[in-house]
Protein backbone atom coordinates (compact mmCIF):
# COMPACT_ATOMS: atom_id res chain seq x y z
CA UNK A 1 0.00 0.00 0.00
CA UNK A 2 0.74 3.19 -0.31
CA UNK A 3 2.27 5.94 1.98
CA UNK A 4 -0.93 7.99 3.45
CA UNK A 5 0.87 10.73 5.38
CA UNK A 6 -0.25 13.31 3.31
CA UNK A 7 -3.95 12.50 3.07
CA UNK A 8 -6.71 15.37 3.96
CA UNK A 9 -8.97 14.70 6.88
CA UNK A 10 -11.92 13.53 4.46
CA UNK A 11 -10.05 10.88 3.09
CA UNK A 12 -8.48 9.53 5.91
CA UNK A 13 -12.11 9.32 7.43
CA UNK A 14 -13.01 7.35 4.28
CA UNK A 15 -10.02 4.78 5.50
CA UNK A 16 -11.31 4.53 8.65
CA UNK A 17 -14.99 3.49 7.80
CA UNK A 18 -13.96 0.55 5.91
CA UNK A 19 -11.25 -0.65 8.24
CA UNK A 20 -14.41 -0.50 11.53
CA UNK A 21 -16.74 -2.81 9.46
CA UNK A 22 -16.71 -6.48 9.65
CA UNK A 23 -15.04 -6.81 6.33
CA UNK A 24 -14.23 -3.77 3.83
CA UNK A 25 -17.44 -4.09 1.21
CA UNK A 26 -19.65 -1.53 0.24
CA UNK A 27 -22.93 -3.03 -1.06
CA UNK A 28 -23.39 -1.69 -4.93
CA UNK A 29 -26.06 0.84 -5.47
CA UNK A 30 -27.91 -1.43 -7.96
CA UNK A 31 -30.60 0.20 -10.15
CA UNK A 32 -33.65 -1.66 -9.46
CA UNK A 33 -32.50 -3.85 -7.69
CA UNK A 34 -31.51 -1.63 -4.14
CA UNK A 35 -34.06 -0.71 -1.79
CA UNK A 36 -34.44 0.47 1.98
CA UNK A 37 -34.88 -3.06 2.99
CA UNK A 38 -31.40 -4.20 1.32
CA UNK A 39 -29.39 -0.88 2.43
CA UNK A 40 -30.04 -1.42 6.49
CA UNK A 41 -29.75 -5.33 5.94
CA UNK A 42 -26.26 -4.47 4.48
CA UNK A 43 -25.60 -1.67 7.47
CA UNK A 44 -27.19 -3.92 10.26
CA UNK A 45 -25.25 -6.83 8.67
CA UNK A 46 -21.79 -4.69 8.81
CA UNK A 47 -20.95 -3.70 5.51
CA UNK A 48 -21.92 -0.19 3.63
CA UNK A 49 -25.39 -0.25 2.87
CA UNK A 50 -26.34 1.91 -0.05
CA UNK A 51 -29.60 2.06 -3.16
CA UNK A 52 -29.82 4.43 -5.97
CA UNK A 53 -31.74 7.34 -5.53
CA UNK A 54 -33.47 6.98 -8.90
CA UNK A 55 -34.85 3.62 -7.72
CA UNK A 56 -37.60 5.48 -5.80
CA UNK A 57 -40.34 6.11 -8.68
CA UNK A 58 -40.85 9.65 -7.18
CA UNK A 59 -38.99 12.32 -4.86
CA UNK A 60 -42.00 11.42 -2.35
CA UNK A 61 -41.19 7.99 -2.52
CA UNK A 62 -37.42 8.80 -2.12
CA UNK A 63 -38.47 11.12 1.09
CA UNK A 64 -40.39 8.13 2.36
CA UNK A 65 -37.53 5.70 2.01
CA UNK A 66 -34.86 8.19 3.51
CA UNK A 67 -37.10 8.72 6.48
CA UNK A 68 -37.65 4.77 6.95
CA UNK A 69 -33.64 3.86 6.80
CA UNK A 70 -32.72 6.95 9.17
CA UNK A 71 -35.28 5.90 11.62
CA UNK A 72 -34.60 2.20 11.12
CA UNK A 73 -30.86 2.37 11.77
CA UNK A 74 -31.27 4.77 14.55
CA UNK A 75 -33.32 2.80 16.42
CA UNK A 76 -30.92 -0.22 15.83
CA UNK A 77 -28.25 1.68 17.66
CA UNK A 78 -30.35 2.72 20.25
CA UNK A 79 -30.93 -1.32 21.18
CA UNK A 80 -27.16 -1.54 20.72
CA UNK A 81 -26.32 -3.13 17.48
CA UNK A 82 -23.28 -1.88 15.67
CA UNK A 83 -24.40 -0.50 12.56
CA UNK A 84 -22.47 0.59 9.53
CA UNK A 85 -22.50 3.79 7.81
CA UNK A 86 -25.00 3.78 4.67
CA UNK A 87 -24.26 5.47 1.14
CA UNK A 88 -27.04 6.77 -1.29
CA UNK A 89 -26.18 6.93 -5.56
CA UNK A 90 -26.83 10.12 -6.90
CA UNK A 91 -26.58 10.14 -11.06
CA UNK A 92 -25.24 13.31 -12.14
CA UNK A 93 -25.48 13.14 -15.94
CA UNK A 94 -26.67 16.63 -17.68
CA UNK A 95 -29.73 14.46 -18.81
CA UNK A 96 -30.73 13.42 -15.12
CA UNK A 97 -34.04 16.48 -14.15
CA UNK A 98 -34.47 14.88 -10.50
CA UNK A 99 -31.12 15.86 -9.34
CA UNK A 100 -31.71 18.88 -7.86
CA UNK A 101 -34.53 17.89 -5.69
CA UNK A 102 -32.41 14.78 -4.56
CA UNK A 103 -29.52 17.07 -3.60
CA UNK A 104 -32.33 18.71 -1.77
CA UNK A 105 -32.81 15.56 0.23
CA UNK A 106 -29.49 14.56 0.65
CA UNK A 107 -29.18 18.17 2.80
CA UNK A 108 -32.17 16.88 5.03
CA UNK A 109 -31.29 13.11 5.92
CA UNK A 110 -27.61 13.47 5.32
CA UNK A 111 -26.30 10.09 4.00
CA UNK A 112 -22.88 9.74 5.45
CA UNK A 113 -21.62 8.47 2.21
CA UNK A 114 -22.06 9.89 -0.91
CA UNK A 115 -21.59 8.52 -4.27
CA UNK A 116 -21.60 10.25 -7.85
CA UNK A 117 -22.16 8.19 -11.57
CA UNK A 118 -22.53 9.43 -15.00
CA UNK A 119 -20.64 12.41 -14.36
CA UNK A 120 -18.27 14.23 -12.25
CA UNK A 121 -18.63 14.43 -8.50
CA UNK A 122 -18.08 18.76 -8.27
CA UNK A 123 -22.15 19.03 -8.47
CA UNK A 124 -22.36 17.60 -4.98
CA UNK A 125 -18.77 18.02 -3.31
CA UNK A 126 -19.72 21.46 -1.39
CA UNK A 127 -23.07 20.09 -0.08
CA UNK A 128 -21.90 16.47 1.15
CA UNK A 129 -18.73 17.82 2.96
CA UNK A 130 -20.86 20.73 4.14
CA UNK A 131 -22.29 18.18 6.95
CA UNK A 132 -19.56 16.32 7.34
CA UNK A 133 -20.32 13.43 4.64
CA UNK A 134 -17.71 12.04 2.10
CA UNK A 135 -18.04 11.42 -1.58
CA UNK A 136 -16.78 8.53 -3.78
CA UNK A 137 -17.03 8.66 -7.70
CA UNK A 138 -17.43 5.35 -10.28
CA UNK A 139 -14.61 5.53 -12.82
CA UNK A 140 -14.48 3.46 -15.40
CA UNK A 141 -10.67 5.06 -16.83
CA UNK A 142 -7.92 6.39 -15.56
CA UNK A 143 -8.89 9.88 -17.39
CA UNK A 144 -12.16 9.69 -15.38
CA UNK A 145 -10.22 8.96 -11.87
CA UNK A 146 -8.11 12.24 -12.56
CA UNK A 147 -10.67 14.22 -13.13
CA UNK A 148 -12.61 12.82 -10.40
CA UNK A 149 -9.87 13.07 -8.03
CA UNK A 150 -8.47 17.02 -9.52
CA UNK A 151 -12.49 18.29 -8.73
CA UNK A 152 -11.81 16.61 -5.06
CA UNK A 153 -13.53 13.66 -4.36
CA UNK A 154 -12.74 11.48 -1.07
CA UNK A 155 -12.68 8.43 -3.02
CA UNK A 156 -12.73 6.44 -5.85
CA UNK A 157 -14.22 3.32 -7.27
CA UNK A 158 -12.30 1.71 -10.25
CA UNK A 159 -15.52 0.39 -12.08
CA UNK A 160 -13.43 -2.70 -14.13
CA UNK A 161 -14.55 -5.77 -16.75
CA UNK A 162 -17.15 -8.23 -15.41
CA UNK A 163 -18.80 -5.53 -13.60
CA UNK A 164 -22.56 -6.09 -13.30
CA UNK A 165 -24.77 -3.68 -15.13
CA UNK A 166 -22.62 -0.61 -16.67
CA UNK A 167 -19.30 -2.34 -16.79
CA UNK A 168 -15.95 -1.21 -17.68
CA UNK A 169 -13.32 -2.06 -20.16
CA UNK A 170 -10.44 -2.88 -17.90
CA UNK A 171 -8.50 -5.12 -16.30
CA UNK A 172 -7.67 -4.62 -12.21
CA UNK A 173 -4.50 -5.66 -12.36
CA UNK A 174 -3.49 -2.43 -14.63
CA UNK A 175 -6.37 0.17 -13.96
CA UNK A 176 -4.98 -0.13 -9.98
CA UNK A 177 -1.61 -0.03 -10.83
CA UNK A 178 -2.57 2.85 -13.33
CA UNK A 179 -4.35 4.90 -11.01
CA UNK A 180 -2.31 4.35 -8.13
CA UNK A 181 0.51 6.27 -9.90
CA UNK A 182 -1.57 9.49 -9.17
CA UNK A 183 -3.87 9.02 -5.81
CA UNK A 184 -2.99 7.82 -2.88
CA UNK A 185 -6.12 8.28 -1.16
CA UNK A 186 -8.75 5.57 -0.68
CA UNK A 187 -9.85 3.22 -3.63
CA UNK A 188 -12.47 0.71 -4.46
CA UNK A 189 -12.41 -1.85 -6.94
CA UNK A 190 -15.75 -3.23 -8.07
CA UNK A 191 -16.49 -6.22 -10.69
CA UNK A 192 -16.69 -10.05 -10.01
CA UNK A 193 -16.20 -9.77 -6.43
CA UNK A 194 -17.70 -12.58 -5.07
CA UNK A 195 -15.92 -13.81 -2.45
CA UNK A 196 -13.73 -13.34 0.73
CA UNK A 197 -11.04 -14.44 -0.54
CA UNK A 198 -11.74 -12.25 -3.77
CA UNK A 199 -11.92 -9.20 -0.99
CA UNK A 200 -8.29 -10.44 0.27
CA UNK A 201 -6.73 -10.06 -3.58
CA UNK A 202 -8.06 -6.97 -4.19
CA UNK A 203 -6.45 -5.71 -0.90
CA UNK A 204 -3.23 -7.10 -2.30
CA UNK A 205 -3.33 -5.60 -5.52
CA UNK A 206 -3.74 -1.97 -3.75
CA UNK A 207 -7.54 -1.08 -2.84
CA UNK A 208 -8.98 -0.07 0.67
CA UNK A 209 -12.21 -2.06 -0.07
CA UNK A 210 -14.16 -3.81 -2.63
CA UNK A 211 -17.67 -3.30 -4.16
CA UNK A 212 -20.12 -6.61 -4.25
CA UNK A 213 -22.92 -5.97 -6.23
CA UNK A 214 -24.41 -9.28 -8.58
CA UNK A 215 -23.71 -11.74 -5.11
CA UNK A 216 -26.30 -9.11 -3.49
CA UNK A 217 -29.29 -9.40 -5.86
CA UNK A 218 -29.92 -12.74 -4.71
CA UNK A 219 -30.21 -12.25 -1.29
CA UNK A 220 -33.77 -11.93 -0.09
CA UNK A 221 -33.99 -8.74 0.85
CA UNK A 222 -33.34 -7.38 -2.81
CA UNK A 223 -36.10 -5.69 -4.92
CA UNK A 224 -36.08 -8.24 -7.29
CA UNK A 225 -38.61 -10.58 -8.14
CA UNK A 226 -38.05 -14.59 -7.09
CA UNK A 227 -37.71 -15.32 -11.33
CA UNK A 228 -34.72 -12.74 -11.35
CA UNK A 229 -32.85 -14.91 -8.19
CA UNK A 230 -33.52 -18.16 -9.87
CA UNK A 231 -31.94 -17.03 -13.27
CA UNK A 232 -28.89 -15.95 -11.27
CA UNK A 233 -28.77 -19.09 -9.94
CA UNK A 234 -29.49 -21.13 -13.08
CA UNK A 235 -26.69 -18.54 -14.79
CA UNK A 236 -22.87 -18.57 -15.81
CA UNK A 237 -20.53 -16.67 -17.12
CA UNK A 238 -21.18 -18.12 -20.55
CA UNK A 239 -24.55 -16.92 -20.00
CA UNK A 240 -23.48 -12.66 -20.21
CA UNK A 241 -23.35 -10.16 -22.85
CA UNK A 242 -21.74 -7.09 -22.86
CA UNK A 243 -23.47 -4.29 -25.04
CA UNK A 244 -24.60 -1.01 -25.18
CA UNK A 245 -27.67 -2.00 -26.96
CA UNK A 246 -30.21 -1.71 -23.50
CA UNK A 247 -29.67 2.01 -22.29
CA UNK A 248 -26.90 3.34 -24.34
CA UNK A 249 -23.73 2.44 -21.85
CA UNK A 250 -22.03 -0.47 -21.88
CA UNK A 251 -23.60 -3.51 -19.57
CA UNK A 252 -23.64 -6.75 -18.72
CA UNK A 253 -27.05 -8.66 -19.17
CA UNK A 254 -27.65 -12.20 -18.62
CA UNK A 255 -28.70 -13.43 -22.42
CA UNK A 256 -32.10 -15.11 -21.42
CA UNK A 257 -33.72 -12.09 -20.58
CA UNK A 258 -32.47 -10.22 -23.54
CA UNK A 259 -33.69 -13.22 -25.97
CA UNK A 260 -37.12 -12.91 -23.64
CA UNK A 261 -37.00 -9.09 -23.99
CA UNK A 262 -35.98 -9.46 -27.89
CA UNK A 263 -33.54 -7.26 -27.92
CA UNK A 264 -30.78 -7.40 -30.27
CA UNK A 265 -27.05 -6.89 -27.85
CA UNK A 266 -25.83 -6.52 -31.98
CA UNK A 267 -28.44 -3.10 -32.07
CA UNK A 268 -25.78 -0.92 -30.28
CA UNK A 269 -26.58 2.28 -32.58
CA UNK A 270 -30.21 2.05 -31.35
CA UNK A 271 -29.91 2.85 -27.84
CA UNK A 272 -29.32 6.78 -26.65
CA UNK A 273 -27.82 7.76 -22.84
CA UNK A 274 -31.36 9.22 -21.61
CA UNK A 275 -31.58 9.20 -18.09
CA UNK A 276 -34.79 11.74 -18.18
CA UNK A 277 -38.02 11.71 -16.48
CA UNK A 278 -38.77 9.39 -13.23
CA UNK A 279 -36.57 6.57 -14.84
CA UNK A 280 -37.89 3.94 -12.33
CA UNK A 281 -40.68 3.74 -13.43
CA UNK A 282 -40.75 5.06 -16.63
CA UNK A 283 -41.15 2.83 -19.75
CA UNK A 284 -37.38 2.03 -20.38
CA UNK A 285 -35.65 -0.87 -22.31
CA UNK A 286 -33.54 -1.57 -19.04
CA UNK A 287 -36.96 -2.14 -16.59
CA UNK A 288 -37.37 -5.70 -18.62
CA UNK A 289 -34.26 -7.37 -19.21
CA UNK A 290 -31.69 -8.44 -16.21
CA UNK A 291 -27.76 -7.30 -15.39
CA UNK A 292 -25.69 -9.43 -13.60
CA UNK A 293 -21.51 -9.55 -13.50
CA UNK A 294 -18.82 -12.12 -14.06
CA UNK A 295 -19.39 -13.31 -10.70
CA UNK A 296 -22.59 -14.21 -11.65
CA UNK A 297 -21.73 -18.34 -11.70
CA UNK A 298 -21.13 -18.34 -8.19
CA UNK A 299 -24.44 -17.99 -6.53
CA UNK A 300 -25.62 -21.31 -6.13
CA UNK A 301 -28.66 -20.96 -3.94
CA UNK A 302 -30.31 -17.75 -2.23
CA UNK A 303 -29.53 -16.53 0.56
CA UNK A 304 -30.18 -13.32 3.24
CA UNK A 305 -27.96 -10.65 3.16
CA UNK A 306 -26.72 -11.40 6.86
CA UNK A 307 -25.74 -14.99 5.98
CA UNK A 308 -24.26 -13.69 2.74
CA UNK A 309 -21.75 -11.15 4.82
CA UNK A 310 -21.08 -14.66 7.45
CA UNK A 311 -19.62 -15.85 4.38
CA UNK A 312 -17.55 -13.39 2.92
CA UNK A 313 -16.10 -12.74 6.56
CA UNK A 314 -15.51 -16.16 6.91
CA UNK A 315 -13.91 -16.73 3.40
CA UNK A 316 -11.80 -13.55 4.01
CA UNK A 317 -10.22 -14.32 7.39
CA UNK A 318 -9.62 -17.81 5.99
CA UNK A 319 -7.37 -16.18 3.20
CA UNK A 320 -5.37 -13.82 5.07
CA UNK A 321 -4.21 -16.74 7.10
CA UNK A 322 -3.58 -18.77 4.31
CA UNK A 323 -0.92 -15.95 3.30
CA UNK A 324 0.52 -15.81 6.90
Amino acid sequence: MSSRAELNAQQQHVLNLFRDLRVPVLAAPMFLVSGPQLLTACCRAGIVGSMPAANARTVEQLDQWLGQISDELDSARAAGEVVAPWMLNLIVHSSYDRFDAELELVRRYRPPVVSTALGSPKRVLSEVHAYGGVVLADVITPAMARKAADAGVDGLILVCNGAGGHTGNYNPFAFIAEVRKFWKGPLGLAGAISSGRDIHAARVLGADFVVVGTRLIAAHESLVEDDYRQMLVDSSIDDLVATKAVSGVLANWMKPSLERAGIDPSGEGKAGIDFSGNIASANKAWKHVWSAGQGVGQIERRYSVAELVDELQQGYRASLEQAL
